[in-house]
């Protein structure tokens, strides 16, 4: 059963035809009723895709001189749309179709976006306009502020902005109390269902089976990775990175590649889904990589289905299943062994002075590289959740009022020395390095758990695409994607947001959310990179099909 009480798709739900639920005396009624609400809701979308333009060229192009009425703008659109949103006759609208959309099935388009309409718009009337169009505004104004606070070191400059988005975050969840704990409303916004304590619940399990494996790794001689190190055109970097989305199945028609200096994926519409990267001309990687990271947010959304277009349902589900998609994609398949089986002749190809020399198996340790280290973005598969747990119980401690935001660069350093033994120099690559606290929605909190869980389905998405099709690894290694892009498409990217999370695992793998794919996956792959001797799995997960096979 589902959270509204009704059967899911697939486990005992009665289809009942549309024609036999609604006599047909009153379904004229309710199809006009339903043009009505798409109307409506398609405003909304519109004014939410602009402003979404507006961010992008704030990101990409546009000039400095233009943050402030940037920042006026983006706050114009956000407390427009949500003045739709909030309108009665948007509520009258869900209240006239609920007996409508209870006679079709749960899983139909007309039923779904009926039911995610009713609940964006319960949660959107216990928001202001007022404080959305602050936030927005906050939001904008901090990016373009920490765009030069980073690069000069200044967190003095971002106290100010922070301490906003920390009230700011306050105010937001005062708006959903009662709540058992401050950031619920917030972890709720982008991973619904999911709570502070199932958050930390969770984290406390994939922790204690993480520490001892970045131990055994950690303890080892840091491998050496002075192929990716040298001179690496730009223009040569983007197009291979391209060449390779391209493959992967990302449309150039409905996309783009630009720059940034914080790599992101945006949609304005279906056929217009956006991706930026960073380059790094004396380190290959980073590129690459982020462009594949985010291509895995844009195959979710180009993968959307055209009917779903300009309506709520029209999007990725959660924070936590996009983030597996391009987590998916970067790691699970852009760092497997079978892909550059295919790629490695094409990389010798575009930098032949580079990676002549370079043998297979060095390049393949090399991008696989696990050390403890200081940036987010740069963390490899092991470490990198050691990053979020950190960055997460912070969140925590600001939004409780145990941690003021002054304290935070020394408290940040204390925690890095603690988790994974570094501490940062200067507060560039520490607590300035991530953007999320700095920008987007102007609010502190309810981000970060998402990388995570991205990881964790990332691994059990790809074990269930190939346990449906063994030969996915085979095919990767010839440079085909399209069996891989096939079954996430049908599993996951068409249903858009018409399912909530749980709802979605369950349907695409057969059972909730685990954490034994991804550990799986970690322990048989870095197991074989680094030789480890591991305590045996518990005998339940022995025979679990393995995922690492890419």
């Amino acid at each position: 059963m589902n959270k509204t009480g009704k059967p899911r798709a697939g486990a005992g739900a009665a289809k009942v035809p549309a024609a036999t639920a609604t006599p047909a005396r009153n379904r004229q009624p309710a199809e006009t009723k339903l043009a009505e609400l798409k109307r409506r809701l398609l405003e909304i979308s519109d004014l939410a895709a602009a402003r979404s333009v507006l961010r992008w060229d704030q990101a990409t192009y546009m000039p400095r001189g233009g943050a402030h009425a940037r920042a006026r703008q983006g706050a114009t659109l956000s407390r427009l749309a949500h003045e739709k949103s909030v309108d009665t006759a948007l509520g009258t609208l869900l209240d006239q179709l609920a007996p409508y959309a209870a006679g079709l099935p749960y899983d139909s388009d007309e039923a779904s976006l009926i039911r995610i309409a009713r609940r964006d718009f319960e949660k959107a009337i216990k928001l202001p306009s007022a404080y959305v169009a602050r936030a927005s505004a906050l939001g904008s104004a901090s990016y373009d502020a920490w765009t030069r606070a980073r690069p000069a070191n200044d967190f003095a400059a971002m106290l100010p902005f922070l301490e906003k988005a920390v009230d700011l975050s306050r105010e937001y969840a005062g708006f959903f109390a009662p709540y058992q704990h401050v950031a619920d409303p917030l972890i709720d916004a982008a991973e619904e269902g999911m709570t502070t304590a199932s958050v930390r619940s969770l984290f406390a399990e994939l922790r204690s089976k993480l520490i001892p494996i970045v131990r055994a790794i950690c303890d080892q001689p840091v491998p050496g990775d002075g192929c990716l190190r040298g001179s690496f055109s730009e223009p040569a970097q983007l197009g291979f990175s391209l060449s390779v989305v391209k493959q992967f199945g990302y449309d150039t028609d409905r996309g783009r590649l630009d720059k940034t200096l914080h790599p992101f994926c945006t949609k304005f519409s279906s056929g217009d889904v956006r991706i930026t990267t960073r380059v790094d001309e004396k380190h290959f990687g980073d590129a690459l990589f982020s462009t594949m990271h985010e291509c895995g947010h844009a195959l979710y959304e180009q993968g959307v289905a055209a009917a779903l277009e300009g309506t709520p349902l029209g999007m990725g589900t959660s924070a936590g299943v996009h983030e597996s998609q391009s987590r998916l994609w970067e790691n699970l398949v852009g760092r497997g062994r079978a892909f550059w089986e295919h790629f490695c002749p094409v990389l010798r190809d575009t930098f032949p002075d580079q990676f002549r020399q370079t043998g297979f198996e060095s390049f393949y340790r090399a991008i696989n590289k696990v050390q403890r280290s200081l940036i987010r973005t740069d963390a490899d598969e092991v470490t990198y959740n050691l990053h979020i747990m950190m960055r997460f119980d912070l969140e925590l401690e600001l939004l409780e009022g145990h941690l003021h935001v002054k304290d935070l660069p020394e408290a940040w350093r204390a925690r890095m020395q603690a988790d994974l033994g570094v501490a940062p120099g200067d507060d560039r690559d520490g607590c300035l390095q991530d953007v999320h606290w700095y920008g987007g929605t102007g609010t502190v909190g309810g981000g970060f758990q998402s990388y995570t869980i991205g990881n964790i389905l990332s691994a059990q998405f790809y074990a269930a695409a190939v346990k449906a099709h063994p030969d996915i690894p085979l095919e990767i290694a010839k440079g085909e994607f399209g069996t891989l892009r096939g079954w996430l498409r049908e599993q996951l990217y068409q249903h858009g947001r018409k399912f909530q999370p749980s709802e979605v695992v369950m349907r695409a793998t057969g059972g909730p959310m685990s954490t034994t794919p991804y550990l799986v996956y970690l322990r048989e792959k870095y197991g074989e990179l680094y030789r480890l001797d591991l305590a045996p799995l518990p005998e339940h997960l022995q025979n679990y099909v393995p995922c690492a096979a890419a």
